[in-house]
């Protein structure tokens, strides 16, 4: 039940973003189109996991604005609300939604909570050395690895015997690496992956992706989780099924969108957007540019999803409206 339930809500997640129906044109992501008046400062406070696509998307709006200048911090999600509210940002990427509370607290601010804007695509990869053979895990599988709780009621998982390998494998005890509280990751794959249970005490806390990625590259026993944007060679990403018995699936966008991949997710970009009232030229057009062929292409860069073109379609009535 916990797994057809996280797999419900995941496929609402991402079919509230990226399903919509489209032909002709429409199948086409829009070119961007510089516009004139364009200048001064951006400041964006948030997510880890976007912090290279910020940076290259700065990069790249700069080129077609020269005044403008772009500072990007990527400390974690839980840093993006604040900063909105306070005002020491116009941007805050995160990669996972707004808790209640925290847009309440916006909200008591500036009377309107704030807007949400999807702009990329991310299947939140399960990671292990590239000489692990491990083929695949469950959902329950995760749990019993990463969890104390184990919500889902899978037995402890302690060794890399204990999910079938054999030989060294067998009575090698997992190291486990993760994100810290502030992190829009460690926050998704608490809920979607542990059933909001508790992580083992034993989880190397990492201040960011790619210090996981590097913690499981440099440990043959490791385990970690982040962002498939930070894949590297030294690490691959396990395919993952929904519950024990399934067949493993591959984390492809495709996979994420059809919602057979079972931690598939939508990254933000979080904005204070009086309803009614137009956004800065500046934010605007930054955001214009991000949902752009442009932006988009970017995005498949870095190693993420691009948003169909309808969804792009929608984000960018979104910031319009």
């Amino acid at each position: 039940m916990r797994a057809l339930m996280t797999s419900f809500c995941l496929s609402l997640l991402i079919a509230s973003t990226f399903h919509s129906p489209a032909s002709g044109a429409e199948n086409e992501l829009e070119s961007y189109k510089t516009v004139s008046g364009v200048s001064g400062n951006l400041n964006s406070i948030g997510s880890d996991t976007l912090n290279n696509l910020m940076t290259f998307w700065a990069e790249d709006f700069r080129k077609l604005y020269p005044n403008v200048n772009v500072q990007i911090e990527g400390k974690g999600s839980a840093t993006a609300p604040q900063a909105l509210t306070n005002g020491t940002a116009q941007l805050g990427p995160m990669s996972r939604a707004m808790k209640p509370e925290e847009e309440e607290a916006f909200e008591q601010k500036y009377g309107f909570r704030p807007t949400r804007v999807s702009v990329a695509l991310d299947c939140l990869a399960v990671y292990v050395h590239r000489d692990n053979p491990i083929a695949g895990l469950s959902l329950g599988q995760i749990d019993g690895i990463f969890s104390k709780t184990r919500k889902s009621g899978h037995e402890d998982v302690a060794t890399w015997g204990q999910l079938g390998l054999t030989g060294n494998w067998a009575s090698r005890p997992i190291s486990i690496y993760g994100r810290n509280s502030a992190s829009g990751t460690y926050a998704f794959f608490k809920e979607h992956a542990l059933s909001k249970g508790d992580f083992k005490d034993t989880v190397k806390e990492q201040p960011g992706t790619a210090a996981v990625v590097n913690g499981v590259a440099n440990d043959r026993a490791g385990i970690g989780y982040g962002g498939i944007g930070y894949v590297t060679s030294e690490i691959r990403a396990v395919p993952l099924a929904k519950a024990d018995g399934q067949s493993p699936v591959e984390p492809s966008f495709e996979n994420a969108l059809s919602g057979k991949y079972p931690l598939g997710r939508a990254l933000y970009i979080y904005v204070a957007k009086k309803p009614g009232e137009p956004l800065s030229p500046l934010v605007e057009e930054f955001l214009k540019f991000v949902l752009s062929k442009q932006g988009q292409e970017i995005v498949v860069k870095d190693g993420y999803g691009p948003l169909p073109a309808a969804a792009a379609a929608k984000q960018r009535k979104v910031i319009s409206q």
